[in-house]
């Protein structure tokens, strides 16, 4: 709970500081595909995978590449645990903006995942740390070496299953999640971003099912009065293996 109000207080307050400042923002349209796999070990553990797609839709050009491998641990049946590595390949953060090379990004993140019912509607609250090494570089080239930064995320969400049989389901996901950053590299943009999202997963079979939703992301860039505004389609492909 301590944590909870302590992310509150650190939005609140971004958000008073923004509105004394001006603020140029930037709006852009963004296509998300992805597959995601989750292994069960066993009734305890897991391991799930991920590959992200992100690319620009107003004058189609990529965004990011993302692989995601984490391994989660079933402490009960209210509280999960995981540890995993990701990795970005970012090629433009603007689709006016050709690099002509990509941006590598290394993060490390371990996260606690509590989980609650409110009637029929199943909430989760995610507190996440992000250790990211990004690579640096110019407006030109790759540099030598990498720059750390810290990110804290908490997310809460909530799903409803509108129907379901033996094998097929339609639910519907509604979350928010608010990130921090930290580290002395921060200077202007403590408030990282917030996003916003809501959409409805089709059990296909007891393997596969299909997530279609929108995603709006605000984020503020570094020099504390650049922000981004993103409307994002994610289209997911989820596949459950059990050994």
């Amino acid at each position: 709970m301590k944590f909870l109000i302590y992310f509150l207080s650190i939005f609140l307050l971004s958000v008073g500081v923004k509105a004394q400042t001006e603020k140029n923002i930037k709006n852009q349209s963004l296509l998300w595909t992805r597959y995601y796999n989750q292994l069960d070990l066993n009734n305890k553990w897991s391991v799930h995978t991920e590959i992200d797609n992100r690319v620009f839709i107003n004058s189609v050009t990529q965004n990011t590449l993302v692989g995601r491998i984490q391994l989660r641990d079933k402490v009960t049946d209210k509280i999960e645990l995981g540890v995993g590595f990701d990795y970005f390949s970012v090629a433009t953060q603007d689709p006016e903006i050709i690099n002509g090379f990509h941006i590598p990004e290394y993060r490390a993140q371990q996260d606690v995942t509590v989980k609650q019912s409110l009637g029929k509607i199943n909430l989760s609250h995610r507190y996440m740390i992000e250790e990211r090494f990004v690579h640096n570089s110019s407006k030109l080239m790759l540099e030598e070496g990498t720059t750390f930064y810290l990110r804290f995320r908490y997310r809460i969400q909530g799903d409803y299953t509108f129907w379901k049989n033996e094998k097929q389901y339609l639910k519907g996901i509604v979350h928010d999640e608010l990130m921090i950053n930290g580290g002395n590299k921060i200077i202007k943009n403590t408030f990282d971003q917030n996003r916003i999202y809501g959409a409805l997963q089709f059990g296909v079979n007891k393997s596969i099912a299909m997530e279609f939703g929108y995603l709006n992301s605000f984020q503020q860039r570094a020099s504390g009065v650049d922000y981004f505004a993103r409307d994002i389609i994610r289209f997911s492909f989820i596949h459950k293996v059990k050994i």
